[in-house]
């Protein structure tokens, strides 16, 4: 019996430390050559650095270390878990589903399914504002969209995964002890092969109708090695740290895959407690002079705002040297307040890394040059949504409205990228459009979905993102989703413009502002701001309605629809993004309109809020 199979929890991992990871700033001494290419699955790819010295820490919310996991000591528990796995006698490339919380074990049954033929699904590791029936539902669906034959929850979720898995037919379902309770087989199963499905990954925003996008390993160890060599350019002292969650691509691929392609070092948070204690991230890579972390935009803002000038001199950022940046509309104010307020700690807004990517590729598409910082786009937003024309403004003497966008650099080799118009031909440079790529770490398709897949996915291999934006030189920019696009009396109104109109204002923060449309009666489209607000007091929130209408008006020339909600209330994703479509269809629900969807005119004339104002005035 091996050694990670006798201990037990928390002892079963080595809780001690390993004398390169908690006693020298970096691993110095791993003496195994950097290699990042030449892998034919990811099973290969821990095999190789399972022999060196480097491999995992996570820590408590209180920033405290609790489990070490070398590489080669999971590779062991990996292994053994296998043998298991392989005597429950599943078809090989059979589903098994894992609930992605930031925990050793996670890991474990991730690389176990690699050396058992199966294929590991990633699912959140989170109860969502619905609270537990809604989490267990998602759960539920996604279990029979993937058609798992088992499924691992860690202890504190195993009572949703119970919940979630009745009646499904699973061969084995619990925490760990219980597959470590199986029998193992007297055998292990051949080696991974390139094409074969390296695992299943949801997109985040697939709750109603989940899409689990299909990635071999030849195409995620093809993206891997893409953002390793060119993307952040691995050093062999590097070092990683990150609170992301697992079952998003960023914190799989990026996070957990990366540093093992890369034989590095990494040092783990959990999402929930960074989410409470923002400012542990910025101390973990402080303590161990970390050198690349990644987070959406969201991050850095949240971590900007619990700053306080006294946590300064407790911080040293100045190893940190790729800041990495995505997962979400990046919106440079964010960016720039977290780059003023932490620069006396040592760190340099030319950290900051800019990059385009989507599960749907694995994970990347694109990258910024690397140690550029934030390029910005400023841009003629009135030319941009009336032709859909990306002209800059350098000097805005005759005072037009405009916009921002992020450089999101040059795709990675091997990639093309064309923007196309709504008859899906190639536009000219700055014309914006639906990006659409083709490359080899391109999904092979949505699992068991075969009319979502020929939607996104032509027969030659082209990938309809979804996404919106324009080409400037070889850089590429992002604009946009299609679906959340607004089209009000002809104009092109991006989302994010009418959510950071209220993110301005003194009593809202940022995400907590969600803008999309409804038809109205006479057919045309109605923009609606759902706010968050903090202010109890009726009069100044009826203020609030009123400053944000005229602002709108005087800036796009629209009118939109004010709803102020109480804190908490808009929608997410499973990885954290605001969800438009939920925010959508929330609102429809609480105005008794979810049947018609169609805003009526006296809703449109007068919000809730300005009638809660009348009525006390009365």
């Amino acid at each position: 019996m091996s050694e990670y199979n006798k201990k037990t929890r928390p002892g079963r991992y080595n809780n001690k430390g390993l004398k390169d990871l908690m006693q020298l700033p970096t691993p110095t001494n791993n003496s195994l050559p950097l290699k990042t290419t030449g892998y034919r699955s990811l099973a290969e790819a821990l095999d190789y650095a399972a022999q060196g010295t480097t491999g995992c820490n996570f820590y408590n919310g209180r920033g405290e270390l609790e489990t070490v996991l070398t590489y080669a000591d999971l590779r062991t528990a990996a292994l053994n878990l296998a043998r298991r796995l392989h005597g429950l006698n599943l078809p090989r490339g059979s589903r098994i589903a894992l609930v992605a919380d930031t925990h050793p074990d996670f890991l474990v049954f991730f690389f176990a399914c690699q050396y058992a033929g199966l294929v590991p699904v990633p699912l959140p590791a989170s109860v969502h504002l619905g609270g537990r029936s809604a989490y267990v539902s998602h759960l539920r669906a996604m279990l029979r969209d993937c058609q798992a034959r088992a499924a691992f929850a860690p202890e504190s979720f195993c009572g949703f995964l119970g919940e979630a898995a009745d009646g499904l037919n699973l061969s084995l379902f619990g925490a760990l002890d219980d597959f470590l309770g199986l029998e193992p087989a007297a055998d292990m199963p051949e080696p991974p092969q390139p094409d074969e499905l390296a695992y299943l990954q949801y997109t985040s925003g697939s709750t109603r109708f989940p899409r689990g996008t299909m990635i071999t390993q030849r195409a995620v160890l093809t993206n891997l090695s893409g953002i390793l060599q060119y993307g952040v350019q691995i050093r062999r002292g590097d070092r990683y740290v990150s609170w992301l969650p697992y079952y998003h691509d960023m914190g799989l691929v990026g996070l957990i895959l990366g540093p093992v392609v890369s034989q590095l070092s990494v040092d783990y948070l959990g999402t929930r407690e960074f989410a409470m204690r923002p400012r542990l991230w910025l101390s973990l890579i402080s303590q161990n002079k970390a050198t690349i972390s990644f987070s959406p935009p969201f991050g850095y803002a949240l971590c900007a705002r619990r700053v306080r000038p006294s946590d300064l001199d407790r911080f040293d950022l100045s190893a940190w040297r790729v800041a990495g940046v995505g997962a979400e509309m990046i919106r440079p104010a964010w960016l720039r307040e977290f780059a003023t307020n932490l620069a006396p700690a040592g760190f340099g807004a030319s950290a900051f890394l800019p990059c385009y990517g989507m599960a749907e590729c694995s994970l990347a598409v694109s990258f910024a040059p690397l140690g550029q910082g934030l390029e910005v786009d400023e841009i003629d937003a009135d030319l941009l949504a009336v032709d859909r024309i990306a002209r800059p403004i350098e000097d805005n003497h005759d005072g037009h409205r405009t916009t921002q966008f992020v450089n999101c650099g040059r795709p990675l080799p091997e990639y093309e990228v064309e923007i196309r118009d709504e008859h899906g031909l190639p536009v000219a440079e700055r014309q914006c459009g639906v990006i659409h790529l083709r490359g080899p770490s391109v999904m092979s398709g949505y699992a068991n979905n075969p009319e979502m897949t020929r939607q996104a996915l032509s027969v030659d291999g082209w990938l309809n993102t979804g996404d919106v934006g324009y080409r400037a030189g070889d850089s590429l920019f992002i604009t946009g989703r299609a679906k959340d696009l607004l089209i009000i009396n002809g104009r092109n109104i991006w989302p994010q413009d009418l959510e950071f109109v209220a993110e301005q204002q003194e009593e809202v923060r940022p995400e907590d502002a969600s803008a999309f449309s409804i038809p109205g009666e006479d057919g045309t489209e109605v923009a609606v701001l759902v706010v968050q607000c903090r202010e109890q007091d009726p009069f100044r929130q009826a203020d609030l309605v009123e400053r944000l209408k005229h602002r709108i008006q005087s800036e796009f020339g629209i009118a939109c629809l004010i709803e102020l909600v109480p804190l908490h209330t808009l929608p997410r994703t499973s990885s954290g993004k605001l969800s438009r479509s939920g925010a959508r269809l929330d609102f429809l629900k609480r105005n008794g309109l979810e049947g018609t969807a169609v805003l009526p005119r006296e809703l449109v004339n007068r919000t809730p809020h300005t009638k809660a104002l009348e009525d006390q005035q009365g």
